[in-house]
Formats: structure tokens, C-alpha cells, sequence
């Protein structure tokens, strides 16, 4: 589990010369009971990480697809300890690592020892905060390590290169590089300088990449690709289950699975 779990994704996908897909959904939205549905079928067509949202209520990262369903998660009554739950419920059946994507707040007033503790004896392989500065991320980040949580780091386009080298080189399990600045949400296109950007990235670090925010399309994933070792999609998947239904996110997962 943990660390080591994602490690094994990316080694496998490196040998096979492909690239991990990695989903986000946002646990409880429109239920969790839905929710565990949709990982089950998308890890059974093929996607390699689930990235789960813990819903809350102010999302800076997050655009309007993700800021929408986690207004409808926090209306359901999903939390933090709710999700642990279903993390729980998923890893009886689970094989693929499992990573949170949470804001600070509700991690800091849950503590920091029982969020480990808890983390691990549910079966989190990861953990993704993009709220916490680098900075201020030591205690968390401790507490993870003792129990081999992969502390996932995020970086940007305006990351500079000293803060680029002090985030990637205490990162674990991939390098998240969010592709664009701005917040989460499907783009019509790339942004100009991805490459040069990911080219940048990959010079100060030896984690696997892992590139979100804005990919909606497989055209966009097969542009990515030659680049990093992950394409990470969300806001389209939520948007498609929420208006069409899992069928129809099903067949946009199978068909980034099948160009990277």
C-alpha cells in the first residue's frame, strides 16, 4: 500500500510505454453510494490511480464543474470522516492506489495523528492538499512518511526554480503539475509552453509526472503524453456523469485509456 502502490503503476506503465490515467471524482456527489459505483466501473476499464474529493466549501483550486459537486456533496452531508468511509467500503474491492485530494482545513481540525492513523488503517495511498504551502507542510508531511502515505506535491507553471527543487525533491508517489494557472476545469486547448514547462520539471526530479487541470479530450492526452507519465482528468468525468451518466464517462475513460 501507499508509496509503493503508485510507485508500481508507474514502473508498469513505463515498461509497457504508456501512461497512467488518473480520475477524479468527488466523493458523495451525487452520493456516495454512486461514487463507489463509478470508481469500481472506471478502475475496471482501466484507469490506474483514483484521485477522490474530499468535498468543502471554499475550492480555490477548483473551477465551477468541481465547485458544483462539491455544493452538492456538502448538501448530501458528505465530510471528511464520511469519506473515509467510503475509502474503506472501496479497498475491500479495490486493487488500484487510492489518493485524497483535500483542502487544509478540514485535515488540520480532524489532527494531524488521527488523519494518518486513519488514513492508513482505511487504505489512502496518498494524499493530495493544494491549499498548504510548501512551507507549511512539514508536520503533515512527517505524519504521512511514518505511515507510508505518499505526500503528492503540486506544482505550477510559475513555480520557480528554486521552490521547484525544494517541492519535487521531499515529493512522493508523482509530481503533480498542474498545467495551467488558473483552477480546475476542462479547456478547448492546451495551454502555449506545457512542454518547455513539464521538460522544466522533469530536470529536478526523478518522480514520475503526473499533468491535471484543463485535459478534457484524448486529443489533448495524446499531446500530453510524450511529456509526462500521467494524464489526470476530472472536471470532464464529473460533468459528464452529473449530465449524461456513467455510461457515457465510461466511454470517454475507455477512450483516453486507449492513446496513452
Amino acid at each position: 500500500m501507499g508509496v509503493e502502490k503508485i510507485d508500481a503503476v508507474f514502473t508498469n506503465r513505463k515498461q509497457e510505454g504508456r501512461r497512467a490515467l488518473i480520475v477524479y471524482l468527488c466523493a458523495g456527489d451525487p452520493s456516495p453510494e454512486a461514487v463507489a459505483t463509478a470508481v469500481e466501473h472506471l478502475a475496471e476499464i482501466g484507469v490506474d490511480i483514483i484521485e477522490l474529493g474530499v468535498p468543502f466549501s471554499d475550492p480555490v483550486a477548483d473551477g465551477p464543474v468541481i465547485q458544483a459537486a462539491s455544493a452538492r456533496a456538502l448538501a448530501n452531508g458528505m465530510n471528511l470522516e464520511k469519506t473515509l468511509l467510503l475509502v474503506q467500503m472501496l479497498r475491500v474491492r479495490l486493487n488500484q492506489p487510492l489518493v485524497l485530494m483535500s483542502y487544509y482545513n478540514p485535515l488540520l481540525q480532524y489532527g494531524l495523528d488521527k488523519l494518518a492513523r486513519d488514513l492508513a488503517e482505511c487504505g489512502v495511498d496518498g494524499l493530495i492538499v493544494p491549499d498548504l504551502p510548501f512551507e507549511e507542510g512539514g508536520p503533515l508531511r512527517e505524519k504521512l512518511k511514518s505511515k507510508k502515505i505518499a505526500a503528492i506535491p503540486l506544482v505550477a507553471p510559475t513555480t520557480t526554480p528554486a521552490r521547484l527543487n525544494k517541492i519535487t525533491s521531499i515529493g512522493e508517489g508523482f509530481v503533480y503539475c498542474v498545467s495551467l494557472t488558473g483552477v480546475t476545469g476542462a479547456r478547448d486547448s492546451l495551454p502555449p509552453g506545457i512542454a518547455a514547462y513539464l521538460e522544466r520539471v522533469r530536470k529536478v526530479t526523478d518522480l514520475p509526472l503526473g499533468v491535471g487541470f484543463g485535459i478534457s479530450s484524448p486529443d489533448q492526452a495524446v499531446m500530453l503524453a510524450p511529456h509526462c507519465d500521467g494524464i489526470i482528468v476530472g472536471s470532464v468525468v464529473v460533468e459528464t456523469i452529473y449530465k449524461k451518466g456513467l455510461a457515457a464517462a465510461a466511454e470517454l475513460v475507455r477512450e483516453l485509456r486507449q492513446v496513452i
